[in-house]
């Protein structure tokens, strides 16, 4: 008997279910296309949001991936696969638009524009948005406080360090020194950041794990939707974690072409309608971190506020960390210096969004009013970021 084909419904629906499983890496090769297609023909305003587009949806795919990499590891290993996977979108964007450098003056000032809008879109933006979701489907959701302790205090120390090259400026015009003292505490980020790699993996794996209280509505919500679960119908969901590294891999390097077109693009649409350095490394900042949003609104909505809190604190001292070295390294191999004198406006941003932050999360409770006040802070440096240089 010759078997009965689908209906049209049917079809329809695969076809459906399939353009779900997969829309961003449709979307991602598409606007590509499109933006390698409006490069060559030189129309820089259409290839830069082509770009931004397709860079966006790919890095929804690699959050995806490394989403599922997460679901596989326990904390604080499941947020370094999140975190590092971001922070690598943020690096390739930063380091393209150093290049732009050599013949485009305002380029590095974009850059620390971005280093700095990075942690306050992570604290602000990520935190805020995913704390507000999560509070409106939950009263109040509880995490551990010693993570975010932790981390308020790390992030103290290391923007206190960012204030020394920062304050040079004023006190010599030697740009030499600049750039020697930029070196010495980019190496000291460094090693500061090996010690809380240590302390996170090895000495005190327990601050940065959930709470039983916060577990327990945890397992209670994740145990409700894997029942209505299809499990194993996404593709990525059958690899071994080894392939689902190469997919990641693959995925960023895609987004390293992609992010060459919007470097070179957006600094020549950025300065024809004069567009500050704030705003621009504020738009980089949104783009790189677009894929943790993503994730972290999804945990919140599955009460996973440690996983949201884990995945902010922890991509905003990456940023500071190991962000900023290698793009000095990175740019010094390429003829360029990068210094770190930030101006007082971001040191400023920066020191509030940690007192805020350490504020909203000090007694391991959230609630969406806590997002709310994030998200305000965020508006209000957006406007400031706008206007400013």
């Amino acid at each position: 008997m010759d078997p009965i084909p689908p209906s049209r419904d049917q079809t329809d629906f695969d076809i459906l279910h399939f353009f779900n499983n997969y829309f961003d890496i449709i979307l991602g090769i598409i606007f590509g296309l499109i933006a390698f297609v409006f490069h060559k023909n030189g129309l820089p305003y259409l290839s830069t949001l082509s770009a931004a587009l397709a860079i966006g949806a790919l890095s929804i795919t690699v959050s995806e991936i490394t989403d599922i990499l997460a679901e596989r590891l326990e904390e604080p290993y499941s947020s370094f696969v999140l975190t590092f996977s971001a922070v690598a979108v943020e690096i390739i964007l930063l380091f393209m638009i150093i290049l732009e450098a050599t013949h485009t003056p305002g380029a590095l000032d974009t850059v620390k524009g971005g280093i700095i809008s990075a942690v306050i879109v992570d604290m602000n933006v990520l935190l805020g948005l995913a704390v507000f979701i999560g509070g409106l489907n939950f009263k109040e959701q509880i995490h551990n406080e010693n993570t975010s302790n932790t981390y308020t205090t790390i992030l103290l120390v290391a923007v206190s360090a960012l204030l020394v090259p920062s304050v040079i400026p004023y006190a010599d015009d030697n740009k030499s020194d600049l750039f020697h003292a930029s070196v010495m505490i980019a190496v000291l980020l460094m090693v500061f950041y090996i010690a809380i790699f240590i302390f996170q993996t090895k000495t005190h794996t327990h601050f940065f794990k959930a709470t039983a209280k916060s577990r327990l509505f945890r397992l209670r919500k994740r145990h409700n939707e894997e029942e209505d679960e299809d499990e194993g119908d996404y593709l990525f969901d059958r690899q071994s974690n080894m392939a689902n590294l190469v997919f990641i891999f693959g995925f960023i390097f895609l987004i390293g072409i992609l992010a060459e077109i919007f470097a070179s693009d957006g600094i020549m649409v950025a300065k024809d309608l004069g567009v500050s350095n704030g705003l621009a490394g504020l738009i980089i900042a949104v783009i790189a971190v677009s894929p943790e949003i993503f994730t972290a609104v999804k945990a919140a909505r599955s009460d996973q506020i440690q996983r949201v809190v884990n995945i902010a604190m922890g991509a905003s001292t990456v940023s500071i960390m190991l962000t900023v070295p290698i793009l000095m390294a990175l740019a010094y191999f390429n003829g360029i210096r990068l210094t770190l004198d930030f101006n007082a406006f971001q040191i400023g941003a920066l020191l509030l969004t940690i007192i805020l932050t350490w504020k909203t999360t000090d007694d391991g409770e959230t609630n969406y009013f806590e997002g709310v006040s994030h998200m305000m802070f965020f508006i209000s440096y957006a406007i400031i970021a706008t206007m400013y240089g």
